[in-house]
């Protein structure tokens, strides 16, 4: 018998399908970074020639999303490299690294358009407004239609951070590019202060989309609970013998969570009992969570 005993076991899970799942964000990756490259090329050139800050501007917000593409492809690559003596907990931290890359190039495009656009406001520059105008903005904007369906449809399906934040982030360039056609419009009919007044507006996307990506990153590196304590505490007491479980703790991301616990035995029962019942609490919450990477179980006596 061990009564007063405690013990603790340390459940470890497989690496899985963790390689695939790189492979196939790689790919999504690059196949954005190709179009976000066509359409930053677009309407920056675009913007130069015509005069209209709102294009250039939008081609600055365009061009962040490219080079994000490059920071989330350098995070993603080093997200899969498997846990090792060093980082016992894998490399999935460096994929958040990446989203925070995401919000520095955000924040830099942010500054840069206000800048453009406050100078704008106090020394007007005529602007030229055409049919190619339009048609290089409708364009564009189909395009990040479907990056932005691409990709999180992507992100969702792996379960991917950095591929949900670079969807956000694009899908503000959905909302700005229709600020800038209305501005165009309004500019043709007469009124020129509209192109930096829709460059400030898509100072103001930019500005919601950097909130909204730094608020999940914080998450992850403050480790906020990502798992809620209800379900967890339902799926323990699915095992008959537990007699109940406390210090519930989960941190990481969505897609790679961690969880430790203490799990309340009889005290009466033999610790190799103990133990092995432990495992079926194990496999009861890997069912039950999916995303679950690791699981620590602390057994103690009741």
């Amino acid at each position: 018998m061990v009564a007063a005993h405690r013990g603790t076991t340390v459940l470890r899970t497989a690496p899985g399908a963790g390689a695939d799942r790189g492979r196939q964000q790689v790919r999504v990756l690059v196949g954005v970074l190709l179009l976000n490259l066509l359409v930053a090329g677009a309407k920056v050139t675009y913007g130069l020639w015509s005069g209209a800050v709102s294009i250039l501007s939008d081609g600055v917000h365009s061009l962040a999303d490219s080079v994000s593409n490059v920071v989330a492809l350098v995070g993603v690559r080093a997200a899969r490299a498997p846990a090792d003596a060093s980082h016992p907990y894998g490399h999935r931290k460096f994929e958040t690294l990446a989203t925070v890359g995401i919000l520095v190039f955000l924040m830099v495009a942010l500054v840069q358009i206000v800048e453009a656009a406050i100078g704008r406001l106090f020394r007007p520059e005529p602007v030229s407004v055409t049919t190619v105008s339009f048609a290089v903005m409708a364009g564009t904007l189909l395009i990040n239609l479907v990056v932005v369906r691409y990709e999180a449809r992507a992100g969702r399906r792996l379960q991917s951070e950095v591929l949900l934040a670079d969807a956000h982030h694009t899908r503000s360039d959905v909302y700005t590019s229709l600020a800038v056609i209305a501005g165009l419009a309004g500019v043709a009919m007469g009124w020129p202060v509209l192109d930096p007044i829709v460059a400030l507006v898509v100072a103001v996307f930019i500005g919601r989309a950097v909130y909204a990506i730094a608020r999940q990153a914080s998450d992850v590196l403050a480790d906020r609970a990502v798992l809620p304590e209800d379900p967890i505490r339902r799926a323990v007491m699915t095992v008959p013998e537990v007699l109940g479980c406390h210090q519930i703790r989960t941190r990481g991301s969505a897609d790679h969570a961690f969880l430790d616990l203490h799990v309340w035995f009889r005290a009466d029962m033999p610790l190799i009992d103990a133990h092995r019942l432990s495992h079926v609490v194990k496999d009861r919450l890997m069912e039950t969570f999916p995303t679950l990477q690791d699981v620590v179980i602390h057994i103690e006596p009741k």
